[in-house]
């Protein structure tokens, strides 16, 4: 059904169909045909994407929005045709234009988001970061190298890292 409307749509306006591209599995993190058809328009092999729905090219507004000015970028152009959005057009270019103010409220909603939460997490004394693995050997490191041996033969008997046998040996000495 949506490829006959959009090969339909694209013999009205008289456009040849150079590369049709159908993605599997939603929510992919790397979409390869996608990707393909994007680096087709980079090859300057296409003068335009009609896709079904909006959410069919992107899948977040801030991803949708970059993938769009790339290709507004390319003079590659882009129609989605449930949503009648047609950048091709001044009044699509516009829509495209509030689509990148939308892009920026998600994201700093997203942003005041994580530094809520990392805040509520601090205030009830969760430590955030990575887990200071390498400090619990502390005592032996320092014990180890008092009876000569190396900081690789430290490292590798204690399975942590030379440079973090370097640090805590350091630290000693600045206190």
């Amino acid at each position: 059904m949506q490829n006959r409307a959009l090969r339909e749509y694209a013999a009205r306006r008289g456009w040849t169909v150079v590369l049709q591209v159908k993605e599997v599995g939603s929510g992919a993190a790397q979409r390869e045909a996608r990707e393909k058809l994007l680096e087709a328009a980079r090859r300057r092999e296409i003068d335009g994407v009609l896709v079904w729905r909006l959410d069919r090219w992107g899948r977040s507004v801030t991803d949708l929005l970059s993938t769009l000015q790339e290709l507004e970028h390319l003079g590659v152009g882009f129609v989605s045709l449930t949503e009648a959005l047609d950048l091709t057009t001044p009044a699509g270019r516009a829509m495209a234009g509030l689509l990148a103010v939308f892009a920026e409220f998600e994201r700093e909603i997203l942003r005041e988001r994580v530094r809520a939460g990392l805040a509520h997490a601090r205030q009830n004394g969760k430590r955030l970061g990575r887990p200071a693995t390498a400090a619990l050997h502390a005592d032996r490191v320092r014990k180890l190298r008092r009876s000569g041996l190396s900081k690789s033969a430290i490292a590798r008997r204690l399975h942590i890292g030379r440079t973090s046998v370097r640090r805590i040996l350091k630290e000693r000495i600045r206190e």
